[in-house]
């Protein structure tokens, strides 16, 4: 009998490896901005990512996608949210491993960058359970602006462990918050809230108000509680909205529906109506836009780091199949085309976790006033051009496993999970011409260009291109009288501060070939257009993930 259906010539999954020990980049990156940092339980978490078992996880987890139950069967609304069972086990890891809280609550020496860490390991296993836990990271230093709920609940905030009850704070071990800033008729421009706030007495927990209203996102509505932006008589304010009241009973928060989107499938995003919910005054009444935008940095260091992660997690499925497919009479990888795009898809990822990594640390070090400017600069510049390289990246990724990349099964099929999460992060907490502006209100506080300066002035004289690029910045800085070159500046301040990093942390291989391609011109418009000189091997050699 003839055999018609062997199975070669098909890679082995990239499964059961340890996402951290193998990514060189990032353990180069941390021992380059945090030296004294223990990585112990960043091994022990890439082992548990890499596996089998938390991988199927991740797909059960997108597959079968939250739904929305307004109602239960006698009629009483009850607005809850349900989950597969393997959306709540990924969840029970990420809390469990303090990507959450640690910052608040750990003893490392720099917790932001342990954390960050691990935000981009667990994000190459499932970046959209990770929406609460990035909003609980950035909520939790707010809610310091209300004594007494910080009292209460900062602690659980902080616990390690997940429950996904909708319950009294008081019978849980640990919660979760969400925030609601956004309406239909505003987006960005937050000022156009039309959500109101009236006083409604006082307790424990300071000033209470009565809100109504709508959020048109309204992001993971299964947390315990949000902090959420309304009108209130002194202008627009933010407010600390419990799912579950003190007195047990359930806010007057009414789920209206769950967003159908490109992506992030496992993570429920809403629109919600107010009707009176009760909510508690956090910080001082009009000063909501300020506090909005201290929550809006750490969460938009979240999607650097995420797309980073995603980043590593495409690069090493694509260099897992070309390592193992044949064609043409040898392994992919050794087609001189294919090792152009993969070495040039390596520069792009270490450059992303460098300076993904590098932003961490200025977190960890606000009582410096160097890092508080480069903070305020490298936030918007890193989540601006990091998160806009992700589409093009993953495409590309794609590209490199032919017809397997495109189909929505097995290991392979994750790829088109991860192109179609990869615009979240750039479009979230801020799209691109948000990131821009917000370089350009950070370049005009303080001696922001002399920060800028010092910050590349170690990697002086390592190369001219790059030499070049440093000092054409200041002036044109100086001499930027609009807002229609925000993005090229935006763009090539990225670049230089990556180039930079790369130059002091990463092997001559790597730094020769980004800045010859991305700042001295020797490159094309898509990857794989490195210049022939490239040490394509030891940029791959580098960057494989086994």
């Amino acid at each position: 009998m003839d055999t018609t259906h062997d199975v070669f010539n098909q890679p082995t999954p990239l499964v059961d490896y340890n996402l951290f020990d193998t990514n060189r980049p990032l353990r180069d990156a941390l021992k380059f901005n945090a030296p004294a940092l223990q990585t112990t339980q960043l091994q022990a978490l890439g082992a548990t990512l890499g596996s089998a078992g938390m991988q199927a996880h991740a797909r059960l987890a997108n597959v079968h996608t939250p739904e929305l139950h307004t109602h239960d069967r006698f009629g009483r609304r009850i607005d809850e949210v349900e989950f597969h069972p393997s959306y709540h086990a990924l969840m029970t890891a990420a809390v469990g491993a303090g990507l959450h809280g640690t910052p608040w609550t750990g003893t490392s020496a720099s917790p932001h960058v342990l954390r960050a860490a691990g935000f981009m390991l667990f994000t190459e296993l499932e970046p959209s359970i990770l929406c609460p836990v990035s909003m609980t990271y950035a909520a939790t230093p707010a809610l310091r602006g209300n004594a007494g709920v910080y009292a209460d609940w900062g602690p659980k905030l902080g616990s390690l462990w997940y429950d996904p009850a909708l319950k009294l704070f008081k019978d849980k071990p640990g919660v979760t918050m969400g925030m609601g800033m956004t309406e239909k008729q505003g987006g960005s421009d937050v000022r156009a809230n039309t959500t109101r706030a009236v006083r409604d007495g006082s307790d424990a927990w300071g000033e209470r108000y009565a809100i109504t209203g709508h959020k048109w996102f309204f992001s993971a509505p299964m947390c315990d509680a949000f902090l959420v932006l309304a009108q209130a008589p002194a202008g627009l304010s933010c407010f600390f909205m419990p799912r579950v009241l003190p007195d047990g009973t359930r806010n007057a928060i009414q789920i209206q529906r769950l967003k159908d989107k490109l992506g992030n499938k496992a993570n429920a995003s809403s629109e919600v109506e107010f009707q009176g919910a009760s909510a508690w005054l956090v910080g001082e009444e009009g000063r909501g836009i300020p506090q909005i935008l201290e929550m809006g940095t750490m969460t938009r260091l979240d999607c650097a780091l995420g797309t980073s992660g995603l980043m590593r997690q495409a690069l090493g499925i694509a260099l897992n199949h070309a390592s193992q497919r044949n064609a043409f009479g040898k392994p992919l990888i050794e087609q001189p085309l294919m090792k152009n795009v993969l070495a040039d898809l390596a520069l792009e990822s270490e450059a992303a976790t460098a300076l993904a990594i590098r932003l961490a640390k200025a977190f960890d070090r606000q009582d410096d006033e160097h890092e508080r400017l480069m903070a305020r600069l490298l936030t918007p510049v890193a989540k601006f051009w990091i998160c806009k390289r992700g589409s093009h990246f993953a495409q590309e990724a794609m590209e490199c496993l032919g017809g397997n990349g495109y189909v929505e099964e097995g290991g392979e099929g994750i790829m088109a999970r991860i192109y179609r999460e990869m615009p979240l992060n750039s479009i979230w907490e801020g799209a691109g011409n948000i990131m821009a502006l917000d370089l350009l209100r950070g370049l005009r506080k303080g001696d922001a260009v002399a920060a800028l300066t010092k910050e590349l002035a170690p990697a002086r004289g390592q190369h001219a291109a790059l030499d070049r690029l440093a000092d054409a910045l200041p002036a044109r800085i100086e001499a930027m009288a609009s807002e229609v070159e925000a993005r090229r500046l935006a763009q090539d301040v990225a670049l230089a501060v990556q180039a930079s990093l790369l130059v002091q942390a990463a092997p001559a291989a790597v730094v020769d070939a980004f800045c010859a391609s991305r700042l001295g011109g020797d490159w094309g418009n898509a990857f794989g257009t490195l210049g022939a000189g490239t040490d394509f091997d030891s940029i791959l050699q580098r960057a494989q993930p086994r």
